[in-house]
């Protein structure tokens, strides 16, 4: 069976044997729950019903994880389940990393910590899995506290990739420049999420400013013809988290999502979870809802996929 039929059969289990990356995954709300309930007694309930702002996303997040997993041992828990629910999934690229107020928060300050945490769970649940490590940064914190989080960073070759979240209007995007000069310095590739609340506007901002590789979420471009035609001139990928996107308003049904337009005028798109533990949906979730839909075609998704995992 091959990918294209085991979507058109609408059958889960096998499209969860194929191959696929996940690059824009928390992996705090990324893991599996059945894996924390059988690790720690604790069920965390997906929500079911779209959120009408972040303030009840807060909530959620304030009710089910909350400080539950705030120690060494929580965190590389909740480490250990996202690779459990990727190597579910048939993840085989995982972007994932810690932000880097966690260094001190769960790792003693110490950078290796941090690292062998993430390659540990790896090397123990999914040997087979390619790990991308991430370095996050909140736009809440000041330009000071991260450049002095980063320190410790700086200079360890086993990150991949350096991302930027949280409210895209907590302060100027170009306030990172100092940042992303480093990280560029560093060799890591560079991503900020843009364009899930704010404009098309704002994606080429944030891609001028911070010389961006890749964006997560990155929706609101279709908007606009020239963010498109932009996009496409300077190979920016999107990726994409289609059922995050529906559950927090920010498009109203499947099938109208915009991953369809933006993928059909030559963007490169790729399929991602966000955030399994409150979307309930795994990457191959998401493939099956973009499919059932009638968003995107069997043939489309498979060669969004393949591009995901750099096979075309």
């Amino acid at each position: 069976m091959t990918f294209i039929e085991a979507l058109e059969s609408e059958n889960i289990d096998q499209i969860r044997t194929f191959p696929k990356a996940d690059l824009h995954n928390h992996f705090v709300l990324g893991g599996s729950r059945e894996y924390i309930l059988e690790k720690t007694g604790y069920e965390i309930k997906p929500i079911s019903e779209p959120l009408k702002s972040m303030s009840e996303m807060d909530a959620w997040s304030g009710k089910y994880i909350g400080d539950r997993f705030n120690s060494s041992e929580g965190r590389k828990l909740l480490i250990e389940a996202t690779f459990y629910q990727a190597k579910k999934d048939g993840v085989t690229i995982l972007e994932i990393g810690e932000d880097v107020w966690g260094l001190g928060a769960f790792f003693n300050n110490d950078i290796e910590e941090l690292i062998n945490a993430f390659k540990d769970a790896k090397d123990r649940i999914a040997p087979e899995i390619e790990l991308r490590l991430q370095i996050g940064l909140s736009r809440h914190c000041s330009i000071d506290y991260l450049l002095d989080c980063l320190s410790h960073f700086w200079g360890h070759k086993e990150f991949y990739s350096i991302d930027l979240y949280g409210d895209e209007l907590a302060q100027p995007i170009e306030n990172f420049i100092p940042i992303y000069e480093i990280a560029a310095e560093n060799g890591l590739l560079l991503k900020a999420h843009v364009g899930e609340w704010g404009t098309a506007k704002d994606i080429i901002t944030a891609i001028n400013a911070l010389h961006l590789n890749e964006v997560q979420h990155g929706i609101a471009a279709v908007h606009d013809e020239n963010v498109i035609d932009y996009l496409k001139e300077h190979k920016i990928r999107l990726n994409i988290t289609p059922s995050s996107n529906v559950l927090l308003g920010r498009v109203p049904y499947m099938a109208q999502h915009p991953i369809a337009k933006l993928h059909r005028s030559g963007v490169d798109v790729t399929i991602n979870s966000d955030d399994v533990l409150i979307f309930d949906s795994d990457v191959s979730s998401e493939y099956l809802r973009l499919y059932q839909s009638g968003c995107l075609t069997a043939e489309e998704l498979d060669e969004i996929r393949l591009k995901g995992l750099g096979k075309i």
